[in-house]
């Protein structure tokens, strides 16, 4: 088997940026099925920004094997929806006139390093009964930012990655270009 020849992608679950993309979905289910009331549409737009930040991820990893233009777009769909999931706990600290953690607060620090540490996402199912909503609105945007830097990393990487090897046509190109040449 030829494996310079349209290798496999799509181990997503290994990626930092997937575990923590799926640290924010369920904490955003948890979030907004709790403190949002029923019928509430935010509570489903919330629901789907947090997915499709985590599914568009998987997407992307998948369609890296034959086409890198649709990873990268899919790349920067997840990361358009976790911005959109941003301005939605960001309004809802606002309007509830609730504290919106600055960087450097003590509080910000400590969250930002147990973030850091746990990117598994039952680590914040088994917490998030005992934290407010203030809390949680605010580890889930402390996630969100470092999933934000870690989306911006991945796509610089797929475009890396098509400059260095190019897209599928090239790679059929050379492909059967080497295999002639060995037969």
């Amino acid at each position: 088997m030829n494996t310079d020849f349209l290798p496999q992608k799509g181990e997503y679950r290994k990626l930092l940026v997937y575990k923590k993309a799926e640290c924010i979905y369920d904490i955003t289910y948890h979030f907004a099925h709790t403190y949002l009331e029923k019928g509430d549409r935010t509570v489903d737009q919330m629901v789907q920004a947090a997915r499709s930040g985590k599914q568009n991820i998987v997407e992307g990893s998948q369609a890296a094997t034959t086409s890198k233009e649709t990873e990268i777009k899919l790349y920067n769909v997840a990361k358009a929806s976790l911005h959109e999931l941003m301005a939605d706990y960001e309004d809802f600290i606002r309007v509830r006139g609730m504290e919106l953690w600055s960087k450097d607060s003590p509080k910000a620090v400590r969250t930002r390093a147990v973030c850091r540490a746990h990117p598994d996402s039952a680590f914040f199912r088994d917490r998030l009964p005992s934290r407010s909503a203030e809390t949680i609105a605010n580890i889930a945007l402390i996630l969100i930012h470092q999933t934000d830097y870690l989306m911006v990393r991945l796509i610089e990487a797929a475009k890396a990655r098509f400059l260095k090897q190019g897209g599928i046509r090239e790679e059929m190109t050379r492909a059967r270009i080497n295999y002639r040449k060995k037969n």
